[in-house]
């Protein structure tokens, strides 16, 4: 017998899921219920393509991901929140980067569309991921020119035009829209005397990408469920908060970096027991963006 009320079901029934195949998977809200919130997962995919031709042994590839992070993250349309996940790994193509920042010592020929190669690409950390760690490459062989414009427009640009199509529809459909992009990050820092992180770790470009209100309610709002926060330190959004956050257009948008050790055994890439303690709470902040979101229409 079926405990939910008549309410939910309808409401769960009336969400509707599309999907690329390999690509991403969007979950939409019922349209009566739906929010002016988009949130995306673009590094929680785990369907390796099999032209990925990697060396790295999978088991390590695996640790790239923001596992479960889509996972986490699933209660999003009950709440009236769309929801975007990405489908293949991050360390395919990383949708973000900017598509031009192209790490050409992992070429076979010259890249013809314009390099604009950044310090993440120089770390071996661009657009096609070049190293797992500094003694790990992901690959044993140079990539062709004609695999990478694949990747571009098989995988990069589908993502991207999935998640303009939603924050576009959200804004044309309320006048403003507020886009959370979801990340998980390592318990501990890189480097001589790495430090434990935060719980989470909040990026808004130092304010240039969210109102100041927006950031500020889900900073309070993690912390009075006991989670440790900081701001802008040491993630303070990459490309897709800088793509699409326009804070005087009514376009916000915030990265969250969500502590693995919460939730995850980072060797064996395997939910903890924190993991149900965690989504609830995420479900009880998604309940207040909604709230925040509505009310500052």
């Amino acid at each position: 017998m079926d405990s939910r009320s008549p309410d939910s079901v309808a409401r769960l029934e009336a969400i509707q899921r599309f999907h690329l195949p390999g690509v991403f998977e969007r979950h939409d809200p019922p349209s009566a219920a739906a929010a002016p919130v988009v949130y995306d997962s673009p590094h929680s995919g785990r369907l390796y393509p099999e032209d990925f031709g990697h060396a790295a042994p999978l088991a390590l590839l695996r640790r790239a991901e923001d596992a479960f992070v889509d996972e986490l993250l699933a209660d999003a349309p009950g709440e009236g929140i769309w929801l975007l996940a990405a489908l293949f790994p991050r360390s395919y193509i990383d949708p973000n980067r900017h598509e031009a920042d192209i790490d050409e010592t992992l070429l076979a020929e010259p890249w013809p569309h314009g390099a604009e190669p950044s310090g993440r690409s120089e770390r071996g950390l661009g657009l096609l991921r070049r190293l797992l760690s500094p003694q790990l490459p992901i690959y044993d062989r140079m990539l062709a020119v004609t695999e990478v414009e694949g990747r571009i427009a098989g995988f990069y640009r589908p993502y991207h035009a999935e998640l303009k199509s939603m924050l576009d529809s959200a804004h044309a459909r309320f006048g403003a829209v507020w886009h959370i992009n979801w990340h998980s990050m390592k318990a501990v820092g890189r480097g001589r005397g790495a430090l434990a992180r935060a719980d989470f770790v909040l990026g808004d470009l130092d304010g240039a990408a969210c109102a100041p209100a927006f950031t500020a309610l889900v900073r309070h709002r993690l912390m009075a469920m006991g989670y440790s926060v900081r701001l802008n330190d040491p993630f303070k959004g990459a490309e897709l908060v800088t793509r699409y956050s326009n804070p005087r257009r009514a376009r916000h948008s915030l990265q969250i970096e969500i502590n693995r050790r919460l939730y995850l055994d980072e060797a064996a890439v395997a939910k903890t027991a924190g993991f149900d303690r965690l989504r609830s709470d995420l479900r009880s902040l998604m309940s207040a963006v909604a709230g925040f979101a509505r009310a500052s229409l």
